[in-house]
């Protein structure tokens, strides 16, 4: 992937904090959890039905460590998003991942509307699914299993945390008001509230530049986007990690327009995490207009 060039900036955040992933938790799955979390967010209802096929490479400090994939499609009222990752090489000498996601619902004035959440991910310590039906931005029902082993010393989840939220896949296809532009601050500007079916936290996304990109199916514009972590339920208090991604300055998220949805969807993720900056980044990033009457593929 080409950076070609930075074309605006904003003064308040200097283009010198460059690089980096963070980690939600101490391993490849917590960082790919923020990595959803941080980047899809529909915020309007998009003009045209569209499709994404992407697939990012994963590296720690310089080295590959894994891939990942997403695809969706996103219609005038609805959409579905399903993303896929899995740690290779010398990543799986310390500790093998690989998880699968996917969510579907409606888009109504204020946004996407959730209504199923599926989630699998395992390690070679443990292996989780999270199952969560959505109603008006709130969870109706959820199934986790097994339910974390250290759930009694938790912050508590309590309901109201569980209303006016998305889950972390249907936070992955962000959509820009009617009539505001596909690059800079509109691209950027909001906090995402995120309940995965254990944690819930919200990311802030602040503009910072825009830059030319090139990669194998898109060359444009992207927005790069300052993100900060807040934690606020269901997360330990005495957590090492929620609160080296409490104090994280150096995540970045970069995002993509796609024009006739008039949504922006992750280009590239950038996060430093306690081994050294992870970054998510586009090899392949295919952008199209979905036919009418087609099956998806």
């Amino acid at each position: 992937m080409e950076h070609i060039e930075t074309r605006t900036a904003d003064p308040q955040y200097p283009a010198q904090r460059r690089s980096g992933l963070g980690v939600l938790g101490s391993g490849a799955a917590g960082v790919l959890a923020l990595g959803a979390a941080v980047t899809l967010l529909l915020s309007g209802a998009p003009a045209r039905a569209e499709t994404l096929k992407a697939h990012y490479s994963l590296s720690l400090i310089g080295f590959s460590i894994g891939s990942a994939y997403a695809s969706g499609v996103v219609e005038p009222q609805n959409y579905r998003v399903d993303i896929s990752m899995k740690t290779t090489g010398l990543a799986n000498l310390v500790n093998n991942t690989k998880g699968a996601a996917s969510a579907s619902g409606g888009i109504n004035a204020d946004g996407p509307a959730p209504a199923s959440y599926a989630n699998t991910t395992s390690n070679n310590d443990e292996s989780r699914t999270v199952r969560m039906s959505l109603s008006a931005n709130a969870v109706r029902a959820l199934d986790v299993k097994p339910e974390p082993w250290d759930a009694a010393v938790r912050v508590p989840v309590s309901e109201s945390n569980k209303r006016r939220i998305l889950d972390p896949v249907s936070a992955l296809i962000m959509s820009v008001p009617s009539g505001q532009p596909l690059t800079g601050p509109s691209a950027c500007n909001r906090t995402i509230p995120v309940f995965d079916g254990v944690t819930r936290f919200d990311v802030r996304l602040v503009f910072v530049e825009t830059r030319m990109v090139r990669t194998n199916g898109y060359e444009g514009p992207v927005s790069v986007c300052a993100a900060r972590y807040t934690p606020i339920a269901g997360y330990r208090p005495d957590s090492s990690s929620t609160k080296y991604m409490a104090e994280n300055h150096d995540m970045d998220v970069w995002l993509a327009p796609m024009p006739n949805a008039h949504v922006v969807v992750p280009y590239r993720i950038d996060i430093r995490t306690s081994a050294g900056m992870l970054v998510i980044d586009a090899a392949d990033f295919q952008i199209g207009q979905r036919q009418a009457n087609s099956q998806d593929q």
